[in-house]
């Protein structure tokens, strides 16, 4: 039997987009129930007007409302950049909408009436995949500026290192001696936060375009 999905990061919030106050209030009451903490909002408007590109979590979005559509407000969305998980409420008629919105981008989305424990283990889904995310931004963040701080010479070095290739290879290549390599490329894994070019690959490997042209 599989796992049930692990608890959500306490700072993440599931947004519950939605005009209708009953669904409002059900929603917030379920996901409470499941430790899932929610931001209801009445409309999509509303929503967008208090929406922040830091945001972390993911939307709960109805598909059909009175004023702003939920597929609108997507759209929106889509044009700021939003990178949060979204997942649409549908009625029946409107899965070929959500089946495209998903082409678009897309978390999920559920026909009503929906199972609620189908729904909110989407919406865990949804943190964790915001999560990881969120995690993998800062890692290449911190790679970024871990590699600020090499010269030109030992990025040249470690470029060759990434590459295989030997120490002496590395000192022909370069024109400089082999203990000059030995020096760069130490210093190359002390400044890296590693042991080893193993290392230096894997911490390298989600955010290779970071290194300097």
């Amino acid at each position: 039997m599989s796992q049930p999905p692990s608890p959500p990061p306490a700072h993440a919030f599931a947004h519950i987009v939605d005009d209708d106050e009953a669904i409002r209030d059900a929603l917030g009451w379920l996901f409470r129930t499941r430790n899932v903490a929610s931001k209801a909002w009445p409309s999509a408007e509303e929503f967008l007007a208090a929406w922040k590109p830091d945001w972390r979590g993911c939307i709960v979005l109805d598909i059909r409302m009175r004023e702003m559509s939920g597929l609108e407000c997507f759209d929106a969305l889509l044009e700021r950049g939003n990178i949060l998980p979204i997942i649409f409420l549908t009625g029946h008629g409107d899965v070929p909408m959500a089946v495209g919105a998903l082409k678009k981008g897309a978390f999920d989305f559920l026909e009503k009436p929906f199972d609620d424990n189908a729904l909110v283990d989407v919406v865990i889904r949804a943190l964790e995949s915001d999560a990881r995310h969120q995690a993998s931004k800062e890692t290449q963040a911190t790679v970024a500026a871990l590699l600020t701080q090499l010269t030109p010479r030992e990025h040249e070095v470690m470029q060759l290192v990434l590459a295989g290739k030997f120490n002496k290879v590395i000192a022909d290549e370069l024109n400089i001696s082999m203990r000059t390599v030995e020096v760069h490329r130490s210093r190359v894994f002390e400044k890296m936060g590693v042991r080893s070019a193993v290392e230096l690959a894997q911490l390298l490997a989600p955010g290779r375009d970071t290194a300097r042209d």
